[in-house]
């Protein structure tokens, strides 16, 4: 047996019981203090009329006008509020807290959630000044500063200003004793390419500097390393950065490839291009520097010599790009009903390719056709790699 029960059922079901429950509180309040009654329970069934006939925002308004705020119903609020921003209904979230925090009664700690509350409705309206303001007041209280720091981090990364976000990130370091240099490398990587789009490149070079400082696994930083030294004519130094990329995370490595071949290539180094390549490979090299090690033997020894490196390569490890890239140089030698067959089994082998290139998400799964540092599904940082091999 399967329900079919959302959020708006649960509100419809909650909003009555919690009105009801507030009319309680209130009535035995005023008993034990011998203050004349209210007259709510007219309201309780005027609320319920109004659901009954399927007008549940006129149900909702009496329900809030029922539900009195004291120490009995304060969660009951802050769950209606937080059920409504869930709901996408934020004006009502945010009006639902601020009422909250409206009130005298609230004591120190029912003020604070209040207030993350709030801001939480903020950030989701897009008012990003206030909900920054709300979250910057929380972080000077122990029991609330993570969760606002950890919201701050969402403002300053949407907002793009890295600076503030290495600050916030180096704080909530300190108060969830987690390891956040990995981000804080990140951020000094933005930094240093928004300089460099500047024409900073002094700038970025610090910023680099700092992004491997804090986190000396930092590939990004690698990457743009050696951008940088290509942008300034020095390759060999480009080479350097670009080949760290080996001993911080060997799976990017493909992302540098053809840009290590065009240096060497720059430099007129030959059997520096040939050697590394080969080394690389045999040290299980994804197939970007496989295809590249191709290119390499086809252009110094010829199509032969290419064609029996490629068919060794699909031996120890069958995959597609290779069987690709073995059809090509066959493509060079037959003609006739061959080379059309031949050209057939290409255009399958590329459709299967496609499926074999790209990115995915460790995390979330999220795939993508480049790579993203933060990732577009879960919004976190380090987690997208390129595609496996497949056979």
């Amino acid at each position: 047996m399967s329900f079919d029960f959302d959020f708006r059922d649960l509100l419809w079901l909650l909003l009555p019981v919690a009105a009801a429950s507030g009319w309680l509180a209130a009535r035995l309040d005023l008993r034990r203090h011998g203050r004349q009654k209210l007259d709510l329970p007219a309201a309780y069934f005027q609320g319920l009329n109004y659901l009954l006939n399927e007008q549940p925002d006129k149900a909702i308004e009496v329900f809030l006008r029922v539900l009195e705020v004291n120490s009995e119903t304060v969660e009951t609020h802050l769950a209606l509020g937080s059920l409504f921003r869930r709901r996408g209904e934020v004006e009502r979230a945010i009006r639902v807290h601020q009422n909250l925090i409206a009130r005298p009664t609230l004591d120190k700690d029912q003020r604070s959630k209040a207030l993350l509350e709030l801001g939480h409705d903020y950030f989701k309206a897009g008012l990003l000044d206030r909900a920054e303001n709300l979250f910057l007041e929380l972080t000077e209280l122990r029991a609330h500063s993570e969760p606002a720091l950890r919201q701050l981090l969402h403002i300053y990364q949407q907002e793009r200003d890295w600076e503030k976000a290495i600050a916030v990130a180096r704080k909530l370091a300190r108060v969830s004793d987690k390891n956040m240099d990995a981000v804080i490398a990140q951020y000094w990587c933005e930094l240093a390419e928004a300089a460099a789009s500047r024409g900073n490149l002094g700038l970025a070079r610090e910023a680099l500097r700092d992004a491997l400082k804090a986190d000396r696994n930092c590939v990004r930083a690698s990457i743009l390393s050696g951008d940088l030294a290509l942008k300034e004519n020095d390759p060999r130094e480009a080479i350097q950065r670009w080949r760290h990329i080996e001993e911080q995370d060997p799976r990017y490595l493909g992302e540098v490839a053809q840009r290590i071949a065009d240096a060497y290539r720059q430099l007129d180094d030959g059997e520096g291009l040939h050697d590394y390549f080969r080394r690389v490979h045999a040290h299980g090299g994804e197939h970007a520097v496989a295809l590249i090690l191709a290119g390499i033997i086809r252009a110094r020894d010829g199509r032969k010599a290419a064609e029996h490196f490629v068919i060794d390569w699909l031996r120890h490890r069958p995959n597609v790009h290779g069987l690709h890239e073995l059809i090509s140089l066959n493509l060079e030698e037959v003609q006739g009903q061959t080379h059309r067959d031949l050209m057939l089994l290409k255009g399958i082998i590329e459709s299967l390719r496609e499926q074999h290139q790209g990115y995915v998400c460790e995390q979330c799964g999220f795939k993508a056709r480049k790579l993203h540092w933060l990732c577009p599904g879960c919004n976190r940082w380090n987690t997208v790699r390129a595609l496996e091999d497949n056979p």
